[in-house]
C-alpha cells in the first residue's frame, strides 16, 4: 500500500465518494511549480470504472507547464501526472480489467460513451477518441459525462478511471519503463505511423529529450532510410547515435544547417524552446515534406510563409493517438525492445525531480516511484 502523510482535503461535493480519500501532490494557485500534499474524494466507482493503486508516474513537460502556470493561472488545487502505471485494486461489474492487472493510463480518461442510443460525436464515430468533443484530460479538467467532478492526475496514491482508458502492459516492460509510453511514447509513435515512416523516408527529430529519444528509437525500428537527430548542442551527439540516429545536425553551426537544407521528408519537432528558429527548422524540409509540431511552446511561433509555400511543405500538429494506437504501440515496443531511458525518483523527491525536468537535466525521463 502507498503511504502518504495527512494532507488538506477538498470539500465534498455531490459528484464525489465521501467514503474514500485519495492523496497526492497538487499544484496550487501561485505555487510557482512547488507541489504540496493534498487530498480529495474521487468520483464513485461505477460499473465501467476501475480503481488503480499507482506504483509509478512519469513527469512530463506538460506537468511543468501547468504547475508553473506557464500555460495560464491555476484557479484551484489540482494533482498533475498523466503517465500512470499501477495495479487494479477495485472494478465495476462491466470493467474490462480484472483485479490484479497491471495497467497504464495516459493523457485522456474519458470521451463519448458510445452506445446504440448515444452514438457520440463525429470524432468518436471516426475512431479518433483523442479528439473527442467531450474528452476529459487526465488532470484539472471537468468531466463531461453527466456525472460531474474534475479529473485529478497520477501524482497520487490512487486514481479511478473508465476501464477503457487503462491499458494492460506487456510483461516484458517494467512499470518504470512503461510509464513514459503513455505520453511521450504515443506522442511520437503516432505521427511516424500516420505519415508512413519507413524505408523510403528520411526522418528528422528536433530535440533529443524525453520525446525525441523515443522518436529516434521508433524510427530505427521502422527501418527509416535516414534518421537525423537535430539539436542546438553537441552534448547529446553520441547518445543520439546509440538511440538510432544515422546523422546529427547541430543547428548552432551554420555550415551544418546549410548542408542539410531540403534533406528531410518527415520531421518531428519536440523542442518547445522560446529561442527556436523556425525558419532554420523548416529549411530542412524537402519538397512535399511534413513538419510535425509535437511540442507546445508557451509563446507564439513565427516563420516566413515562403519556407513552406515554395516547397509545398505541410506544417501540422499531432495530438496523442487513439486507444487502438496505444495498444499497438505497447506491443510494438515489446517486440522491438524499445524502452525509454528513465531515472527513478522517490515520490518524496517530487519537487526536486520536477525542477530537474524544468531545467532539462534528465537523460531522458524521470519516473516517480509512488510506493516509497
Amino acid at each position: 500500500m502507498t503511504a502518504f502523510n495527512k494532507a488538506p482535503v477538498a470539500p465534498i461535493t455531490t459528484s464525489e465518494d465521501p467514503s474514500t480519500t485519495f492523496t497526492g501532490w497538487a499544484a496550487f494557485p501561485g505555487c510557482k511549480g512547488v507541489l504540496q500534499k493534498w487530498s480529495y474524494h474521487p468520483r464513485p466507482l461505477t460499473a465501467d470504472d476501475i480503481e488503480i493503486e499507482i506504483t509509478n508516474c512519469g513527469i512530463c513537460g506538460t506537468d511543468i507547464h501547468f504547475s508553473t502556470e506557464g500555460w495560464g493561472p491555476i484557479s484551484h488545487p489540482a494533482i498533475p501526472g498523466h503517465e500512470i502505471v499501477g495495479t487494479v485494486v477495485a472494478r465495476g461489474a462491466n470493467a474490462r480489467h480484472q483485479i490484479g492487472d497491471r495497467v497504464g493510463v495516459g493523457c485522456i480518461v474519458s470521451s463519448c460513451r458510445l452506445s446504440t442510443s448515444e452514438p457520440g460525436c463525429i470524432q468518436c464515430q471516426k475512431g479518433l477518441d483523442q479528439m473527442c468533443e467531450n474528452a476529459t484530460i487526465t488532470f484539472n479538467a471537468p468531466f463531461k459525462d453527466g456525472r460531474g467532478g474534475t479529473s485529478e492526475g497520477g501524482f497520487a496514491d490512487r486514481i479511478r478511471v473508465y476501464s477503457d482508458y487503462a491499458f494492460k502492459i506487456p510483461s516484458v516492460i517494467s512499470s518504470a519503463e512503461a510509464a513514459s509510453f503513455f505520453c511521450a511514447g504515443i506522442t511520437t509513435y503516432t505521427p511516424l505511423k500516420r505519415y508512413k515512416a519507413g524505408p523510403n523516408v528520411r526522418v528528422g527529430v528536433i530535440g533529443i529529450g524525453g520525446l525525441g529519444h523515443l522518436a529516434l528509437q521508433w524510427a530505427r525500428a521502422m527501418n527509416c532510410r535516414e534518421i537525423v537527430a537535430v539539436s542546438g548542442r553537441d552534448n547529446k551527439r553520441d547518445e543520439a547515435f546509440q538511440l538510432g540516429a544515422t546523422k546529427f545536425i547541430n543547428t548552432s553551426d551554420p555550415e551544418q544547417l546549410k548542408a542539410a537544407v531540403k534533406s528531410l521528408d518527415l520531421c518531428l519537432c519536440t523542442n518547445a524552446s522560446k529561442n527556436n528558429n523556425w525558419n532554420d527548422y523548416l529549411s530542412l524540409m524537402a519538397p512535399l515534406g511534413q513538419f510535425v509540431l509535437l511540442a507546445l511552446p508557451e509563446e507564439p511561433i513565427t516563420f516566413s510563409g515562403s519556407t513552406i509555400v515554395n516547397r509545398d511543405v505541410a506544417m501540422v500538429g499531432c495530438h496523442l493517438g487513439t486507444k487502438a494506437d496505444i495498444e499497438e504501440m505497447l506491443q510494438f515496443a515489446a517486440k522491438h525492445g524499445i524502452r525509454p531511458w528513465v531515472e527513478e525518483r522517490k515520490v518524496e523527491d517530487i519537487n526536486a525531480a520536477c525542477h530537474d525536468v524544468h531545467a532539462g537535466k534528465p537523460r531522458y525521463r524521470i519516473v516517480l516511484d509512488m510506493t516509497k
